[in-house]
């Protein structure tokens, strides 16, 4: 059930030089959220801005009550929230639709670039929690921006890195290395968060080796419950026909399948 509370900052530490980790309590939320879901944060006391931000769940911690989130400081909504130290917060949710996976995975590939790997972790833990055999991809342009690397080699997940200019990992795409890993290890699902021409080069690859992938969108929200149509992407419906769905309502996690990034 979506909530809007208010809730209470326990934390907002600066991880990386652009990022920051806010963790809150907000019981009626972790108690319902499952990973891929996000959060609309609203980051001023006044009306401006205006719209809340929305913000993707990063850890779920239901037996304490308390969510956390990862976000990167690019405009004047997550200046403002980087600023707070205590006090309260406007949150709505969760929102929108989560990963899935099933009992009988084995083997899974999470594939993250730039601040699309901060909702991936929590993703990490649940199927880490489900006996799973877990790679984690993560991508970045250098290692000033890579995000959690630590954090999924503590889970217990293989972890595998690329950066643009090679400052971390190996030179190069993350795309290369799903590649290899496709050609070498049987993969029951891929789960994918991240820049569009990443995405798209993960949904190509999953496509033509015929694994299931899924794919959690980013994009710009006004409303976040689905009432402006703001954040439709276009994707293809069950008869073939080309059709639009609401990131926000209906994602932002989608099935590789139904997404159209580019004309065929």
């Amino acid at each position: 059930m979506v909530v809007s509370i208010k809730a209470s900052i326990l934390e907002n530490k600066k991880i990386l030089p652009d990022f920051y980790r806010l963790k809150i309590a907000v019981p009626q939320i972790s108690k319902t959220a499952v990973p891929g879901q996000f959060v609309m944060i609203k980051t001023s006391s006044t009306l401006d801005p205006l719209l809340r931000r929305p913000i993707s769940l990063h850890r779920i911690n239901r037996d304490v009550g308390t969510i956390e989130l990862v976000y990167q400081v690019l405009g004047k909504g997550t200046i403002l929230l980087s600023e707070m130290v205590q006090g309260e917060l406007e949150v709505m949710g969760p929102l929108g639709n989560g990963f899935s996976w099933q009992q009988s995975f084995k083997r899974t590939a999470i594939v993250g670039g730039g601040c699309g790997i901060a909702p991936l972790l929590t993703l990490a833990e649940h199927l880490i929690g489900n006996g799973q055999e877990v790679h984690v991809l993560l991508g970045a342009q250098n290692k000033e921006k890579l995000l959690n690397e630590a954090d999924f080699k503590e889970l217990g997940c293989k972890v595998l890195v690329a950066t643009d200019n090679g400052s971390s990992g190996r030179k190069g795409f993350v795309t290369e290395i799903l590649e290899e890993l496709i050609s070498t290890t049987n993969l029951d699902q891929v789960y994918c968060c991240g820049p569009l021409p990443m995405t798209n080069g993960v949904i190509k690859l999953t496509k033509s080796k015929m694994i299931p992938c899924q794919v959690s969108l980013e994009e710009r929200m006004a409303c976040g419950i689905g009432a402006c149509l703001g954040c439709v992407c276009q994707v293809r419906n069950e008869d073939g026909t080309i059709g639009y769905k609401r990131v926000c309502h209906e994602g932002p996690v989608f099935n590789a399948s139904e997404l159209i990034f580019e004309k065929d």
